[in-house]
């Protein structure tokens, strides 16, 4: 397995020029059994997390570590080696168990967009001095505004560097003034 991670790791993921790089990242590493106890696993899976950027299909954002693993186990026969998405699985409240692929598309509006321009003033008239940029991570944004097609901004308290990290924390004031920024938004956006 860590001749197929140092070879994945090497693969350069394509980059957007506007949102840059889709970023591919080891995040877990797991063998079977678990734990090993003195035991050689059998099986071993290892998770890396893929940023997408817009118009990447599923197909492939897959493609090349595909062709890395067929052209590895053409090389040592003895290697089984297989590339797929995570599955989530989640109960719903009713009851129902629903189930799918962890693949969150990239996304992007123009700056001028008429409701990025009046989410932008939402927060200007809310005293918040802030610019349209982009996040280098994935959010849920990537289902509401990638999938559903539901119009999404990204805006939020604290610092862009600390979230998705360990020991990820918000300052007292960051909240205040990320409330303030919500109800500049709603108002601008909504006319309200």
């Amino acid at each position: 397995m860590a001749n197929v991670i140092q070879k994945i790791q090497q693969l350069v993921p394509p980059t957007h020029p506007v949102l840059g790089d889709g970023i591919l990242v080891l995040t877990d590493i797991k063998s079977s059994p678990y734990p090993g106890a003195s035991v050689v696993p059998d099986y071993c899976k290892a998770t890396f997390d893929r940023r997408l950027l817009v118009g990447e299909t599923r197909e492939g954002v897959l493609a090349p570590i595909q062709a890395l693993l067929d052209e590895m186990m053409k090389e040592d026969p003895e290697l089984n080696a297989k590339v797929s998405y995570a599955v989530e699985k989640a109960d719903c409240y009713t009851g129902n168990t629903i189930e799918s692929e962890r693949f969150f598309p990239g996304w992007l509006y123009d700056e001028e967009d008429e409701f990025v321009q009046a989410a932008y003033k939402g927060l200007k008239e809310a005293g918040i001095d802030s610019e349209i940029t982009q996040y280098s991570f994935c959010t849920n944004g990537s289902h509401y505004a990638g999938e559903a097609g539901i119009k999404t901004i990204g805006f939020g308290p604290s610092k862009e560097n600390l979230a998705h990290t360990i020991d990820e924390y918000i300052e007292q004031e960051q909240l205040f003034i990320g409330t303030e920024g919500y109800y500049g938004i709603l108002k601008s956006v909504y006319g309200k």
